[in-house]
């Protein structure tokens, strides 16, 4: 049980500094609008550069964001029989929906995405305007950093829920240990 411990404690601590190095994203995201704003309306000019940052911004918090949302447990779910269950109950309910749901998901957008990144990748495909980011190919991966990160999550939440139903690990509505 200490190796699912410790396997489980490595994850999380890759999403958790995942989670706090992105999660400057969302500032960088308003100090950028905030400066497309101020060059549109105050002096009349645009940047497709800095617009287009805005989206690569977002679009990597997003996804690279997911595995530390599911860390907290902050992800949606339908808490109509989760929300009241006993600890047993959801570590259970976490197993079966990480079999089930996550890990297919996870599979499937890893194995749909990585044709459509290596393709980007072939031609380092950049944007459609003349003066925007030429990356469109490194946006594109992060789908595949979503699959692997949230997938990884997953195990850890397995592993959390293995060791909550032998007795090892206190319940989950406990809060998260510091890392």
């Amino acid at each position: 049980m200490e190796i699912l411990r410790r396997i489980a404690t490595t994850i999380d601590a890759l999403n958790e500094k995942t989670g706090q190095i992105f999660a400057w994203l969302s500032l960088a995201m308003v100090l950028v609008q905030f400066l497309v704003v101020v060059e549109r309306y105050v002096f009349g000019i645009g940047s497709v550069w800095t617009q287009e940052s805005i989206v690569y911004m977002h679009g990597t918090m997003f996804m690279v964001l997911a595995g530390y949302t599911l860390r907290h447990n902050e992800h949606v779910r339908v808490d109509i029989i989760y929300r009241g269950a006993s600890p047993r109950y959801k570590a259970i309910i976490d197993i079966i929906g990480t079999f089930i749901f996550l890990w297919p998901m996870c599979y499937l957008t890893y194995s749909v995405a990585l044709p459509y990144v290596q393709s980007s990748w072939s031609v380092l495909e950049g944007s459609k305007e003349t003066s925007g980011i030429q990356g469109v190919f490194l946006l594109k991966s992060v789908i595949l950093v979503f699959c692997i990160l949230l997938a990884l999550q997953g195990l850890a939440t397995v592993l959390h829920a293995i060791r909550e139903l032998s007795g090892s690990e206190p319940p989950a509505d406990e809060p998260l240990p510091a890392l």
